[in-house]
């Protein structure tokens, strides 16, 4: 049975947590709109829409709270489509993306990627060479997300050498991006960061993100402090 707006506006006010609102308001400044609900709540909220009319909630879905933008990219992601009517709706969605939380979450629920990973990075080309923070920042975590593969090690280290942007949610995304490949392809990862044309903060972040992982020997996190870059 379908949900109305007004059921999901029940259910989300029935799911939110005052503690957890609190501790999501000093994760997301400038973002006032929280209910807080957790995210596998949402998860499951959002799959329970897309077994019924998920395409009358996600035209008339409104921007009330937080939670909403936070349904709308996890309909997108898990309601059954074909992909390019998936593409369509991501790219009428990604405009509404204003906070990494948002960005990020929706990435990850765009699992059918695997399954059509020419077409997706064919699709992600225009967000990488945005001037729109959030709209760079969904290129990049997508790669991290869906594209840490040997076969796309060259071209993401490519995208990441092209971003000039200087929004801190975009550096902090090609920063965390870097360590994430790092992680998966250390040698391919050491060869980039002594050749890359990053700017030197984005470049120190994903130096730190490298060496703040469980997963990167002692003596490799030595050599990686020792190619810190002196800011002026």
């Amino acid at each position: 049975m379908s949900m109305t707006k007004e059921s999901i506006r029940e259910r989300l006010n029935e799911l939110s947590d005052p503690k957890y609102k609190e501790f999501q308001g000093k994760l997301l400044p400038g973002i006032d709109n929280i209910l807080g609900v957790r995210v596998p709540k949402l998860r499951n909220l959002a799959k329970e829409i897309a077994r019924g009319d998920w395409e009358t909630f996600l035209a008339e879905n409104d921007r009330q709270w937080y939670e909403n933008d936070m349904l709308q990219g996890l309909v997108i992601g898990c309601a059954k489509m074909d992909f390019e009517k998936r593409l369509t709706l991501t790219r009428e969605f990604v405009p509404r993306i204003n906070n990494w939380a948002v960005c990020d979450v929706f990435c990850g629920s765009l699992k059918d990627t695997k399954k059509h990973k020419e077409r997706m990075w064919e699709f992600l080309q225009p967000y990488l060479k945005s001037d729109q923070e959030y709209e760079i920042r969904f290129g990049v975590v997508m790669l991290l997300s869906h594209f840490v593969e040997k076969d796309y090690l060259e071209r993401a280290f490519g995208a990441f050498d092209g971003i000039t942007s200087e929004a801190y949610y975009v550096r902090m995304a090609v920063a965390w991006a870097v360590s994430v490949y790092f992680v998966h392809f250390p040698e391919e990862s050491m060869a980039y960061l002594e050749h890359n044309r990053l700017d030197g903060w984005t470049y120190n972040k994903a130096l730190q993100k490298i060496t703040e992982s469980y997963r990167v020997d002692g003596e490799t996190k030595v050599k990686i402090r020792s190619m810190k870059r002196k800011l002026v």
